[in-house]
């Protein structure tokens, strides 16, 4: 079945069946009151018209969307995930020159530089700077001998960035692979290194200042340099003062000969950084792994090495620093050398605290200066943003205070009609359907959010995940009633500076009352988290210039008043010098982020 898209569009009067036109009435019926439609919010419904509303509601009835995904993707304001055309560019490189892919974005570079022999191919500044990146390598430099690859400053400074490196340098023979700065400062990165150098020898790669003061992204390396010879790693400065970093190892080394691998200065100051390394180095021979200052002053974390080093043969780890964070992680070691043969040894020196050994080999592996450091340093406000927190007493009109940056980092998406998304799957469990719809390169995205949506309740909150206006309101009337209202802070101006609090205004009086509030969620289509916890204020504040006193924002503030169910470990914390249930913290409503409350 082909199907084409039209326009849709009609002079003079909105269209009633347009998804935009479904949702006023759908406000109109479930709303009772009659304040003005707040437009920052009706502005993100579905842009779809009349004509493609009902041709990709059929597609989704039929769960065809997959096969024309692109052109949902555009008509819905989607973020989806696709390369540009891929290169076809060996015919150029397969002799003896060298490529230069400066300044370049966004590229599929599949197959590129396969059998080649010698020369370097350079990427620098490559996607320097853009929104969302998008780049895959796959095969490339498959069965290359002495062929070496440069990637500098690679995607230095994205917002959401998605790089696929599928059987990159498999079977190659020497050469080397340089990532140097490597999607530094990137907002949410989204890597993928899957059977990466597999079947290589003596290819070395260097990450240097790997996803440094990146934000809340991820890495995957699977069957990384599985059943390589000699291949030498270098992780340096990895994830330092990340936020949030989950990388996986999985199969990595499996069944290796003579590898070299070394993490120093691994996740390095980071805010809760989290690494699975699952099946690492199993069956390696004489394997040599360092982890040199690994996680050291980071806060919180959380580590589990699942089988690590089991049946290897000769084998040498050393920990060194690892783990010396100032607020009590959590590493678990399950199955840690099992099995292992010859002499393999174990160090750990300057170890944290809060770990766990299961099944770990009781012969053939050695504790060489194993130490406990337990450290009582005072905890620091080094990764809370300032302002980004703070007490209800600085909400007074006069104070002068740093606000955060509340810009919106995302990319621009819209909600789906209800039509749609109830076709959809939202679940774990059916993320390989996702996948199918919108592509492998977005699996780790979709399966973030949707482990966020899983996540039991906290104590006293009450949760939904929504993608669609009408989801949302049907949660936030459930919550309050239907006499109800929603807002958010009116710009950005003001992010990152010095501001005066003008007049404050107490909704409900300043009452202790209920709010919903709606935060944002990576995700292809525009899908909120929103949640209602007990005893709250909410407030709307002038915000003033510092000089001149004129009004350039008007800001919306919330206030949790019960904070006895945070973790110790919450940001809010670390900024305020406090504990669980002993302060009320109050944090602004950032711009596309909103709180719904009772009407006034």
């Amino acid at each position: 079945v082909v199907l084409v898209f039209g326009t849709g569009r009609s002079e003079g009067k909105e269209n009633p069946f347009t998804a935009k036109a479904s949702l006023i009435r759908y406000w109109n019926n479930h709303i009772s009151n009659n304040l003005p439609k707040p437009p920052f919010l009706i502005s993100k419904a579905s842009p779809l018209n009349a004509i493609d509303l009902t041709k990709l509601t059929q597609l989704a009835n039929h769960n065809s969307l997959s096969s024309h995904i692109e052109s949902f993707c555009s008509l819905a304001n989607l973020f989806c995930s696709f390369q540009e055309d891929s290169l076809k560019l060996d015919a150029v490189v397969k002799g003896k020159g060298d490529a230069n892919f400066a300044v370049y974005s966004s590229k599929n570079f599949k197959g590129y530089g396969s059998l080649r022999r010698g020369g370097i191919d350079s990427f620098k500044n490559y996607s320097d700077g853009l929104n969302t990146p998008n780049e895959s390598f796959k095969k490339y430099s498959r069965g290359s001998n002495a062929h070496s690859e440069d990637f500098t400053s690679y995607a230095k400074d994205a917002n959401v960035a998605i790089d696929n490196f599928t059987n990159y340098g498999s079977s190659t023979t020497g050469g080397s692979g340089g990532f140097n700065n490597y999607q530094e400062r990137v907002n949410v990165p989204n890597l993928r290194f899957t059977s990466y150098d597999s079947d290589g020898n003596k290819h070395k790669l260097s990450f240097s200042s790997y996803s440094s003061e990146t934000n809340s992204g991820s890495e995957a390396f699977t069957n990384y340099g599985k059943k390589g010879k000699a291949v030498l790693a270098e992780f340096t400065s990895y994830s330092s003062n990340a936020n949030t970093i989950g990388s996986s190892f999985a199969g990595y080394g499996v069944l290796g000969n003579s590898a070299n691998d070394s993490f120093k200065a691994y996740g390095d100051s980071g805010n809760n950084p989290r690494n699975n390394f699952k099946i690492y180095g199993l069956a390696s021979k004489l394997g040599i792994d360092s982890f040199t200052s690994y996680r050291d002053s980071a806060n919180v974390g959380a580590d589990s090495f699942q089988s690590y080093a089991t049946d290897a043969n000769s084998g040498k780890v050393n920990f060194v620093n690892y783990g010396k964070t100032f607020n009590v992680g959590n590493s678990t070691f399950k199955e840690y050398g099992k099995g292992s043969t010859g002499s393999t040894t174990i160090g750990f020196k300057m170890y944290d605290l809060a770990r766990s050994f299961l099944d770990y080999a009781k012969k053939g592996v050695t504790f060489a200066g194993y130490t406990n450091s337990s450290s009582k340093e005072t905890s620091v406000n080094r990764w809370v943003e300032p302002g980004k927190f703070f007490r209800e007493s600085v909400l007074k009109q006069g104070n002068v205070m740093v606000m955060p940056d509340i810009r919106d980092k995302m990319p621009r998406r819209s909600f789906l009609p209800r039509g749609i998304l109830s076709k959809l799957p939202f679940s774990t469990s059916h993320l390989s359907e996702l996948r199918n719809i919108f592509g492998a390169s977005m699996e780790g995205m979709l399966e973030n959010a949707l482990t966020e949506c899983e996540r039991p309740a906290s104590r006293g909150e009450t949760k939904r995940c929504v993608g669609s206006v009408e989801d949302m309101i049907d949660f936030a009337t459930s919550v309050l009633g239907h006499s109800v209202t929603v807002r958010t802070t009116e710009n950005v101006k003001g992010s990152k500076q010095e501001i005066m609090i003008g007049e404050v205004k107490g909704i409900n009086g300043g009452e202790v009352t209920k709010s919903v509030s709606c935060h944002q969620s990576l995700y292809p289509y525009l899908l909120y988290y929103c949640h209602s916890v007990p005893k709250v204020r909410v407030y709307e504040a002038e915000i003033l210039d510092v000089t001149s006193k004129s009004k350039i924002n008007h800001g919306v503030a919330i206030c949790h008043l019960d904070t006895s169910a945070w973790s110790p470990t919450h940001g809010a914390f670390l900024a305020l010098g406090s504990w669980p249930g002993q302060i009320e913290v109050c944090h602004w409503i950032f711009e596309n982020d909103m709180t719904w409350t009772i009407v006034d």
